[in-house]
């Protein structure tokens, strides 16, 4: 038996009955996580293809020679070249050299054994240059990376094979000495005329 006051099928409840209220819609699924977890996978597989092309980058120029076009072949001994402001020509490479300096008192002994190398160096701009030995480095025939060994460039006492400010059109002679290991042969150099250029390369052999 239905309630006096429960109203029939189609009829509108009377005044101050309370309402029948449908259930409210179960809520929808988020798909944040889902898309959360796409976007990481997303990331992931960019990270992994931009690292895959910088590994194959590096090694690439690694195994290439600094300042050299790969073409053509590396201008050697006596062969004026240029980088920035500055002509070099490399004169002379003494290898296996085992102490530099005259007396007891000027003179180092190589960890290995030094490579000196002799550079003419002309400024070819309309103002003053600096010459920085330590802006030039060796490459062995492994390719490895050598840098000038200050000490020992002194004890050579040569101002020249320190830093010089050349004038325009004057030209100044440096010997750069490099400490190179037992199992080092110099291959080439690369000269620049300042730590930010490009560099050029001479073979040494």
């Amino acid at each position: 038996m239905s309630h006096p006051n429960q109203p029939y099928p189609g009829q509108l409840p009377p005044q101050g009955y309370p309402q029948y209220q449908q259930p409210a819609p179960p809520p929808k699924k988020s798909h944040t996580l889902r898309t959360i977890l796409i976007v990481l996978a997303a990331i992931v597989a960019v990270c992994g293809i931009g690292g895959a092309l910088m590994t194959k980058g590096s090694s690439s120029s690694s195994s290439s020679t600094p300042g050299a076009d790969p073409t053509k072949p590396l201008p050697g001994l006596n062969t004026p070249v240029r980088d920035g402001k500055f002509e070099f020509v490399v004169t002379e490479v003494q290898s296996g050299v085992k102490t530099v300096g005259d007396n007891q008192f000027l003179q180092k002994t190589a960890q290995g054994s030094y490579t000196i190398v002799s550079i003419t160096i002309t400024n070819t701009s309309d103002k003053p240059q600096s010459f920085s030995p330590t802006d030039q480095y060796v490459y062995d025939a492994k390719n490895r990376k050598f840098s000038n060994d200050t000490a020992a460039a002194i004890n050579l006492q040569s101002d020249t094979s320190l830093y010089a400010s050349v004038n325009p059109g004057n030209k100044i002679t440096a010997q750069v000495v490099y400490d190179l290991g037992a199992d080092s042969v110099p291959d080439h150099i690369v000269l620049h005329d300042s730590m930010f250029s490009g560099g050029t390369t001479v073979s040494l052999k």
